[in-house]
């Protein structure tokens, strides 16, 4: 087994070990999920973490690691009447992003279970993490129904593995240790909320300490068990730490003042629920077990507060997590006041909604004054010629419904578009390739049911083959890649219209955020496009582009169609499973250049050609409209939809219209 590096070696990493270390005392806080950037040591601290960790008394022979102190009576290696104890080093079980359902699970031998009436159980990940770590890296790039199971059996403490009326139940007690990149999409705030602490970590911006972290690296690198062996004594220390803190942990008492300050802290911060008041509590008396402390003092209350709520304050996937410290700070005081005042009114007084900050502005105010511009909607040309503008603001985002691609997919698990999938509605019955996963009963039964005579079926029970066993055809829905491809040239500057476009853009990248899509964005103006995001599954960086869009000069739309056609084409090497959805934000128009207008044309009908499902959002205003928009749908093979047909309630026939069109073309 190779040597891990040293957890106390970290550098510059204090709220990622405290994180960590306090669920290592209290598992029942719920985990810790580790934001960051990459190379910040995340998976590091997380490995290391561990070797940490008490050893723990198992019943021997036990695939469930079943304490023999009190094994569960439901184990499906029990019952432990008579249970030989044996201890052993505690897990660290890491679950891969690429895992099935049945790897984190566990899976019934269906064959045995209809022929014998036999519960043949193999374990999965979540029964080898029991009374151990549970670390899943990249957890925002794990599929969502995966999340989901995953963060049920943490928080209900067991695994529950349902097949055809066939059940078995584990325990499921663990660690939970999630690490992401934010860079690479962000989890839904349902499941941010089901993690306890969360913890952002970034490389440290001194020179002293990031000479420090490379020295440790090359010193362990150059010899594991040397540098080890210089951090043994701190190594020993924690873990004699984290012991004490474990038996002093029920007795530290957690008082009325306390409670108040934990209860005002939630409601001041106007988290959902009554989850983060429980973590909190629990946080703050695993920091006073920590310190060695009986007693919870404001102190253990405001660090819990920071590692509890930042993820919790979250409304949408723009926000960025965090916490008001000296809304905090505050709080607390007025909360440690009022300990014997019933005043409903105490924190927060005056009732109502908070007044937003100076930064934020009153919400759909005025965010400054808009230049003139003319009757046609397009802005007066600066002197000198057209120069670049500033970059407008976005209008508030809309509900759109939703924009699908045509036929039945096989992609990655989504919201969006029709697709074959492993969970879903069943359709019909094929025959397994490789091992079986969701069984189609009926069909099953019916393919046996012809043979039992010739196989010498003489009592009530079903004489099974292999060859009888019938795999469910599920379809649900898939993600799938939204290319925006808009217009920022100077036709499109007037400054109320591009913060139109670009809140229709924000909308729609929302949708794409709830439907589990990939994004990306090319943007075209001047004399040429550029890919201002790669497809990603990052919403937030996508609307921090789009914040920052700066608009004028001519309309080379011909480019901006090329540069999205050869971004698809890359996209399809590297996930050919993933299919595209193009969204062209414009007003139609194409300038600069020789024959601009043809060039579009024939660029567009590269779309056209390969099918691929585009809607161009027509952003063309004034009294005297072109329609240059929808000819260029024409082209593409698409439909058009103006700005006010894409919220959701004047959007009810685009779907059907982006259909037929694509049908009609492949006629």
């Amino acid at each position: 087994m190779s040597t891990r590096f040293p957890f106390t070696a970290v550098v510059g990493q204090q709220d990622l070990q405290l994180a960590l270390l306090l669920n290592a005392v209290a598992p029942n806080i719920g985990g810790v999920l580790v934001r960051g950037e990459k190379g910040t040591a995340k998976s590091t601290a997380v490995r290391a973490l561990a070797a940490l960790l008490p050893e723990v008394e198992v019943v021997a022979g036990c695939r469930f690691s079943c304490d023999p102190a009190s094994p569960d009576p439901t184990c499906p290696d029990g019952p432990h009447t008579v249970a030989a104890a044996e201890a052993r080093d505690a897990r660290m079980v890491e679950l891969p992003v690429g895992a099935s359902e049945d790897r984190l699970v566990g899976a019934l031998d269906i064959e045995r279970a209809l022929a014998e009436g036999v519960k043949a159980f193999e374990p999965g990940l979540l029964a080898a993490a029991n009374r151990g770590i549970l670390y899943v890296d990249e957890v925002n790039l794990l599929h969502d129904h995966l999340v989901d199971v995953l963060l049920d059996a943490a928080a209900m403490g067991a695994s529950y593995v349902e097949r055809e009326g066939v059940s078995v139940r584990h325990a499921a007690r663990f660690l939970l240790v999630g690490t992401m990149n934010p860079e690479e999409g962000e989890l839904r705030p349902q499941l941010l909320d089901r993690f306890g602490l969360t913890v952002e970590v970034a490389a440290s911006r001194e020179p002293d300490q990031r000479v420090e972290v490379v020295r440790r690296r090359l010193a362990y690198d150059d010899d594991p068990a040397a540098f080890a062996a210089r951090w043994a004594d701190e190594e020993r220390a924690v873990r004699q730490r984290i012991v004490a803190a474990r038996e002093l942990l029920p007795k530290v008492r957690l008082g009325d003042g306390a409670l108040k300050q934990i209860a005002a802290t939630c409601a001041a911060f106007e988290v959902d629920g009554m989850r983060a008041d429980i973590v909190m509590a629990r946080t703050a008396t695993a920091l006073a077990a920590w310190d060695g402390r009986s007693d919870v003092l404001a102190e253990d209350v405001r660090q819990a507060a920071l590692l509890a709520l930042p993820h919790r304050r979250r409304r949408n996937p723009f926000d960025a997590p965090g916490l008001d410290e000296d809304k905090l700070d505050q709080t607390l005081e007025e909360s440690a006041g009022d300990d014997d005042d019933p005043d409903p009114d105490g924190p927060g007084g005056g009732g109502g909604e908070p007044s937003p900050s100076p930064e934020e502005g009153p919400q759909g105010g005025d965010a400054g004054a808009q230049p003139e511009a003319g009757e046609d909607g397009e802005p007066q040309p600066a002197a000198g010629g057209a120069g670049e503008q500033a970059p407008a603001r976005a209008a508030e985002p809309f509900r759109t419904k939703a924009l699908t691609v045509p036929g039945v997919g096989a992609g990655a698990a989504g919201r969006r578009s029709r697709a074959r999938t492993e969970r879903g509605r069943t359709t019909g019955a094929l025959r397994p390739r490789g091992a079986l996963t969701k069984l189609h009963l009926a069909a099953t039964v019916r393919a046996a049911a012809p043979h039992q005579r010739a196989r010498g079926r003489s009592g009530p029970g079903l004489v099974l083959r292999r060859d009888d066993l019938r795999q469910a055809a599920r379809e649900g829905r898939e993600g799938n890649l939204v290319l925006f491809v808009v217009d920022a040239s100077g036709s499109m500057a007037a400054r109320q219209r591009m913060s139109a476009v670009k809140g229709a853009v924000l909308s729609l990248l929302l949708d794409a955020y709830q439907r589990r899509d990939k994004v990306g964005l090319v943007t075209f103006r001047g004399t040429a496009a550029e890919v201002a995001l790669p497809p990603t599954s990052s919403v937030d960086a996508a609307a921090a582009r789009l914040e920052s869009l700066p608009t004028g000069g001519r309309t080379p739309l011909a480019a901006g169609l090329l540069k999205a056609h050869d971004v698809l084409r890359v996209e399809r090497l590297r996930d050919p499973s993933r299919r595209a959805l193009l969204v062209v934000v414009t007003d139609g128009r194409a300038t600069g250049g020789p024959e601009p207008v043809a060039l579009a044309g024939r660029a567009a009908r590269l779309f056209g050609a390969e099918s691929v499902a585009s809607v161009v959002v027509d952003c063309e205003s004034g009294p005297v409209r072109l329609g240059l928009a929808g000819r260029l749908a024409e082209e593409l093979g698409g439909t058009a939809v103006t700005l006010d047909e894409l919220r959701a309630d004047a959007i009810a026939g685009l779907v059907r219209d982006v259909r037929g069109t694509t049908s009609r073309r492949a006629a």
